[in-house]
């Protein structure tokens, strides 16, 4: 059975298209994913990037592109009334449902569900506590005591940590899977993790081994 670690943040439409596809790209592979909420925004400070919705143009054909992709893809994509936006609050609910910080796919989606199918603000005061309310219940029917704080210093730091974690991988955006210790970062990566998985022999080639010892021509000034 692979493992595959999943990599991701609520705010990122991509991840969302990703998330959706994955399934299908796993068919008929014997598998596990971990589902790993980190904060994008943290791992973006950490590597001194912007975020593709914090450059002006590139803002704007990322909205463009992710809308044809879901639209190519079949799947639902709304924009939320505003982007970017705090996802901490969901991120936090996320790890919340789990002892170990990682969330079962189905409170995955929920999640996403609620950012990327409606329209409507994320993070809405009156929406956050709704999908508080529903994440609670969907857990109560197998956990009948839990409930949700996502304010406990635990919550926080287990999120703090599996945003470090990530970092220490070196992953550098979202979403993000890992298997073996390789790396497949983007929607678009899928058809490549798919390839790996069933053991395309190009993994073993220079092509994808050695080319991280490229040399570096010029750098910029900070």
């Amino acid at each position: 059975m692979r493992e595959i670690h999943f990599y991701f943040d609520f705010i990122s439409p991509y991840a969302w298209l990703a998330f959706q596809a994955l399934p299908q790209t796993l068919d008929g592979i014997a598998h596990r994913v971990h589902y790993h909420p980190v904060v994008f925004g943290a791992m973006l400070k950490h590597h001194g990037q912007l975020g593709p919705a914090e450059m002006p143009g590139k803002r704007d054909w990322t909205y463009r592109q992710v809308m044809w992709l879901a639209k190519q893809q079949g799947t639902v994509l709304k924009m939320p009334a505003s982007h970017p936006f705090n996802s901490l609050p969901l991120l936090r609910m996320a790890v919340a449902t789990a002892p170990n910080g990682e969330p079962a796919r189905e409170v995955v989606e929920t999640i996403f569900k609620h950012v990327w199918c409606s329209g409507l603000e994320a993070t809405d005061a009156g929406r956050i506590d709704e999908l508080q309310k529903k994440l609670t219940q969907l857990m109560q029917q197998s956990q009948p005591h839990f409930q949700m704080n996502i304010q406990s210093p635990e919550i926080k730091q287990n999120l703090q940590q599996q945003t470090q974690a990530a970092i220490d991988l070196d992953l550098f955006g979202v979403p993000s899977m890992v298997v073996d210790g390789q790396l497949f970062w983007g929607q678009d990566a899928l058809p490549m993790l798919r390839a790996y998985l069933e053991g395309d022999a190009w993994f073993d080639s220079s092509d994808w081994r050695d080319v991280g010892n490229l040399p570096v021509g010029v750098r910029r000034a900070p």
